[in-house]
């Protein structure tokens, strides 16, 4: 297995549409996109070597919603070590937006997700359990503040015993009372 970057100039170009595309013709802007990286190997590796590769595969362009995936993903290995600490986390929907605008490339992709995640998130975490602003038995809300681009996360702890250990029951999933008498 084998990965590579190019074709990926002709992306950071705007030549080739990639990444949080809200385009109607995706399925052409595929194609034309894995037609371009096609000559690029062409033009970049002799035929020889080219004949030998089994398949090429020219994946498509992440959505927006496959990348505040990884996010969670990212994050449940965060609250994960945080149960270590006696902390749970949770992140608004906009907050995780932002993790997820801030770790895309169009030319990278995902990759400086992970980075994103440690330097905005984690690292500043770090900072604030080590000054005591949050700490054991509290669960870290994570916000955002501001409009873009100069958007901040907001970093809360909350008691756990504070919060409902489950969502509040909605009063129509109630059954009818029981008449008396």
């Amino acid at each position: 297995i084998m990965t590579t970057n190019l074709g990926t100039k002709d992306i950071s170009r705007g030549s080739v549409n990639l990444g949080f595309s809200q385009s109607s013709d995706q399925q052409g802007s595929y194609d034309r996109m894995k037609a371009k990286v096609g000559d690029e190997l062409k033009q970049h590796f002799r035929p020889e070597f080219l004949n030998r590769v089994d398949e090429i595969i020219v994946f498509p362009p992440l959505t927006q919603d496959e990348i505040i995936h990884m996010v969670d993903y990212m994050i449940d290995a965060v609250e994960l070590r945080m149960k270590d600490r006696d902390m749970a986390l949770e992140l608004t929907q906009p907050a995780k937006e932002l993790l997820a605008r801030r770790g895309f490339d169009p030319v990278l992709g995902a990759r400086p997700l992970r980075r994103t995640v440690q330097r905005d998130l984690e690292d500043v975490l770090a900072e604030k359990m080590l000054y005591g602003e949050v700490g054991p038995g509290q669960i870290v809300l994570v916000g955002v503040e501001g409009e873009a681009p100069n958007q901040t996360f907001t970093f809360k702890g909350t008691p756990k015993s504070e919060l409902p250990d489950v969502p509040p029951i909605e009063e129509e999933a109630l059954p009818p009372a029981a008449s008396e008498g």
